[in-house]
């Protein structure tokens, strides 16, 4: 019950072990044109480039950024928490002219800043944010920073590594040009995949591009063509086949139980873990109104070690969850409710445990 890897659901456990077979088997060719069709599904999209990137979340970071952004271009990223960090960090290194909206951990990006931002620097080309930060739990509103971004012609870059199956992301409705977002969080698959898809507009960028793109691996141009649906695919690298089964089975079971009804199951076992851990003491460092319900993040009590406590938790009862990171690092927990994992069983789990681990370390 930490910020992820979630518990892997058993019917994906399975699907990795089914035998290896080759990644250019024919057979294999027609479960990625399935993961594709339901990465679709997933991220609400049509966009024909919807695939998983062979390696974790923060590689599906690196392919956005290092195919959309040239030496030279403007680059807004909106940072309030390590994820955003990490997304002007690649700004850096691809060379783009990084602009940095700040805000504090544990707020939203706030709309009207970005607004203010983009009209004193019109040749802004990008903008880029976290959807669900998952160092702080707080998610900002992406239909809305979308909307402003889009009112100066900018490409949207967006994280939804954490916010994927979880809460609502609609890539299609809210003109988002690159998502990526990882196998291990709400889609409760293992980790070491990064789904991502491009739009159209976010493709003619690339193929106008006047330098190569920075990364033989993660070029896009090249993956495409592996990833095309038809019948002569370029080899590009050798996919990780089993992986791709759990991912495959993990999506099945999102379509099977459908994307409303998975967004309003972690909401409802945030409510009871809120009114649980509300009612042992324990404080959310994020306004109500912005909370993800798949990634808790609560204050820690004066005078508790926060260590011994996840120690108690991790050998008394088997249950992780995570520390605070960079800023409020020592200052939080985060209790990760996603995917397979969110459920009352282990709502209410977690609240006896973390009651007798504070008792006895009090």
């Amino acid at each position: 019950m930490g910020p992820g890897p979630s518990d892997v659901n058993p019917r994906v456990l399975s699907a990795l072990g089914r035998p290896t077979i080759g990644h250019l088997d024919p057979q294999f060719f027609m479960l990625m044109d399935e993961v594709k069709s339901l990465l679709q599904y997933a991220f609400k999209t049509k966009n024909d480039l919807t695939i998983p990137i062979s390696a974790p979340g923060s590689a599906g970071m690196e392919a956005c950024f290092v195919n959309l952004v040239e030496p030279g271009d403007k680059v807004v990223v909106c940072s309030n928490g390590v994820f955003g960090g990490r997304m002007a960090e690649n700004v850096r290194r691809v060379g783009g002219q990084l602009i940095l909206l700040e805000e504090e951990w544990g707020k939203p990006v706030n709309p009207e800043k970005l607004d203010a931002l983009l009209s004193k620097n019109p040749d802004v080309s990008i903008v880029a944010f976290v959807h669900a930060e998952t160092s702080t739990g707080v998610r900002s509103d992406a239909e809305h920073l979308c909307r402003i971004a889009k009112n100066y012609d900018c490409l949207v870059i967006l994280d939804c590594v954490t916010s994927l199956g979880g809460i609502e992301v609609s890539l299609d409705e809210w003109k988002v040009d690159a998502a990526y977002s990882g196998s291990q969080k709400c889609l409760s698959c293992v980790p070491g995949l990064s789904p991502l898809s491009f739009s159209d507009a976010a493709l003619k960028k690339l193929k106008n591009r006047k330098s190569p793109v920075n990364s033989w691996f993660l070029d896009l141009n090249l993956i495409t063509d592996y990833w095309s649906g038809s019948e002569k695919r370029s080899y590009h690298h050798t996919a990780p086949v089993n992986s791709i089964y759990g991912l495959h089975e993990a999506l099945i079971i999102l379509k099977e139980e459908g994307l409303e009804r998975s967004w309003d199951r972690h909401r409802q076992n945030h409510v009871l873990l809120r009114d649980h851990l509300e009612g042992i003491g324990l404080r959310f460092i994020v306004d109500e109104p912005y909370r993800l319900p798949q990634l808790n993040a609560v204050s820690i009590p004066d005078s508790v070690d926060e260590q011994a406590i996840r120690k108690s938790l991790l050998n008394d009862f088997d249950l992780e969850i995570g520390a605070g990171l960079g800023s409020l690092a020592g200052k939080i927990w985060r209790i990760g409710l996603m995917g397979y994992a969110s459920n009352n069983g282990n709502v209410l789990y977690c609240v006896n445990a973390l009651k007798e681990a504070l008792s006895k370390n009090s």
